[in-house]
């Protein structure tokens, strides 16, 4: 299975390929990219240079213009598909069925993987988007247990991609506004969750008090890891209890599922984290990779020192098992 990389910056994506990618997806410095941060992405000659140097080095390179259109603003993101094809990316990484067919309509030979943001889930929608726009591979919501994995990818006939490893979303994705409510901005439209010019820290007595826009998101006790505030990893008063209401702040590890999802048919594997540091990318990246290449009695172990990089130092399975409460 193909090992796909995240890379937030021209550094991180020359970590990743020393340390092991197969292909690594990131994007243009604007809001056509889920991940517009300040101080991320690049530019154009920036995505021209690292496709080239990956080709280089046998690595393909995944654009992400994986948020949607704005109306009446289309050109932009037009514009960074045309940009995308002549800098020579690989695939690019689309949610919106608009952008889809302008891809299929003006560049007919590019690959297209359609984004987890566009969120198909089950095989009559996988099945339109590749009748209907050519594509390629679908990255899946993670939503699916490996058995509904399975039985999807024996009903459709393009590449199917999972994420392994990172951060979680609120499941659903490319339907998250929450973050809109409070700094009217969101991860779909301009690419934005919870930004930082909005996140605040102050002390309460013996707590550290996390705050989004004014809101109060989080309290943490003393010695308890102190997480970025999303308003989807909130802690909430809910009737007698206190806890988070949409999901826990802690990331995504299933690496023990590996032979699982090979045998249902998955092509790749994703890892998330284009908003973490070249570290971080070199580390994780170099870590799964030596995984991927080693027995699997041996995996655990070795994968147990990236549990300190994960969000609280701490994992779940998330949908692939449905534990949740």
């Amino acid at each position: 299975m193909e090992l796909i990389c995240p890379a937030g910056t021209p550094a991180a994506y020359r970590e990743a390929v020393e340390a092991g990618a197969d292909a690594i997806y990131c994007g243009f410095r604007n809001e056509t990219n889920a991940r517009n941060f300040p101080g991320l992405n690049f530019s154009h000659d920036e995505m021209r240079e690292a496709i080239a140097f990956g080709r280089r080095r046998g690595v393909q390179t995944y654009v992400a213009l994986n948020t949607f259109m704005r109306a009446g603003s289309e050109d932009i993101w037009y514009r960074a598909v045309d940009d995308a094809v002549a800098a020579g990316a690989d695939a690019l990484i689309l949610a919106d069925m608009a952008l889809m067919d302008y891809v299929a309509t003006k560049h007919p030979n590019q690959r297209l993987h359609v984004s987890v943001q566009a969120s198909a889930s089950n095989a009559d929608a996988v099945s339109f988007l590749v009748e209907n726009f050519g594509a390629k591979r679908v990255v899946l919501p993670r939503v699916l247990t490996v058995p509904e994995i399975a039985a999807l990818a024996s009903k459709v006939v393009c590449e199917l991609e999972v994420f392994v490893f990172g951060g979680l979303c609120v499941m659903a994705e490319g339907r998250c506004s929450l973050s809109s409510y409070i700094t009217g901005q969101s991860p779909n439209m301009q690419g934005v969750c919870s930004p930082a010019s909005h996140v605040r820290y102050r002390e309460d007595g013996h707590e550290m008090v996390s705050e989004l826009g004014g809101f109060t998101i989080n309290r943490f006790g003393a010695g308890e890891p102190a997480g970025y505030p999303t308003l989807c990893k909130g802690r909430f008063h809910i009737a007698e209890e206190k806890g988070y209401a949409f999901e826990d702040p802690v990331s995504l590890d299933v690496m023990n599922h590996l032979e699982a999802l090979g045998a249902a048919g998955v092509t790749a594997l994703k890892i998330e984290g284009r908003q973490r540091g070249k570290a971080y990318v070199a580390e994780v990246v170099s870590s799964l990779r030596k995984a991927l290449d080693m027995p699997s009695e041996k995996r655990s172990g070795h994968l147990a020192q990236l549990r300190r990089l994960s969000e609280g130092q701490q994992t779940t399975s998330g949908a692939y098992e449905k534990k949740w409460r």
